[in-house]
């Protein structure tokens, strides 16, 4: 799948599955690309990756046919145009709260490379030149601008927020977004579902995808999928090699009769 067939799976609700990847390691794309994933989301935000080895990053997945979406650390519409530059398919751009924030980052991901005056003027609906509007036009549909909804204000927001013409997707941040609800981690509480699902159901009414990252049980997963979610990106590297390192591990243990609070001690006096 390239960048543009993303963005048209997510448009038509198709539904299109990636994870989370932070590990910089060269041998990681090639374990991931036989993966039978649609892109990968790579995350700047919380964790700490170099710009040039992001780009090689970006530019790696997106040769083997995975386009990788980076979440920059803030809804700074700088940031977006860096990674960009850097060879990311997309822009998920967090905790956005309201339209203004994703009006300037349509400017720096879909209008590319204007800036300056000529941008307000672009982004308050002013007419250019028609060789350079369909320059951007037709560059605009290779890149992703997609918008993480983490809080009750992004909720209220919604309608605004959607009345922005560029937007490819809306995420749920569920760590972020149960916190701002006062729910923290309660993942399957009615509340936290109900706006699961409103940010769902606003995001598909609107013809963009929906999406949720998302590292819970699969009926869980498959929870969100049935109440309108057509993007869900499934855990990440470091939380599936440490659940299945434990789970395997713990196979070892019992199979030879060592229990775990067993191993534990022999370890502390070892």
């Amino acid at each position: 799948m390239n960048s543009r067939q993303l963005r048209q799976s997510l448009h038509a609700g198709t539904p299109v599955f990636g994870t989370l990847i932070v590990s910089t390691s060269p041998r990681w794309p090639d374990a991931i690309g036989n993966s039978e994933l649609d892109f990968v989301f790579i995350d700047t935000e919380h964790i700490a990756i170099d710009r040039a080895e992001l780009s090689w990053m970006c530019q790696t997945y997106d040769a083997i046919g995975l386009p990788p979406l980076v979440r920059i650390p803030s809804p700074d519409p700088y940031a977006a145009t860096m990674v960009i530059d850097g060879g990311a398919a997309g822009v998920v751009a967090p905790y956005v709260e309201s339209a203004d924030q994703v009006r300037q980052l349509r400017g720096a991901v879909k209008l590319r490379p204007i800036k300056g005056a000529k941008l307000d003027q672009m982004l308050a609906g002013d007419t250019v030149e028609a060789e350079l509007e369909r320059y951007i036009e037709e560059t605009a549909d290779s890149r992703l601008l997609v918008i993480n909804i983490e809080s009750v204000a992004g909720i209220e927001a919604l309608d605004d927020i959607l009345a922005v013409p560029g937007i490819d997707a809306l995420l749920v941040g569920p760590h972020d977004l149960s916190c701002n609800l006062g729910l923290p981690e309660q993942y399957d509480h009615p509340e936290f579902v109900s706006a699961c699902e409103t940010i769902f159901l606003k995001a598909r009414a609107a013809g963009v995808g929906a999406g949720i990252h998302f590292w819970g049980d699969v009926e869980q997963q498959l929870r969100f999928l049935e109440l309108g979610a057509n993007m869900l990106i499934h855990s990440g590297d470091i939380s599936l090699f440490q659940k299945h390192l434990r789970l395997e591990v713990a196979a070892i243990k019992q199979a030879i009769g060592l229990s775990a609070a067993e191993a534990t001690e022999d370890q502390v006096q070892i």
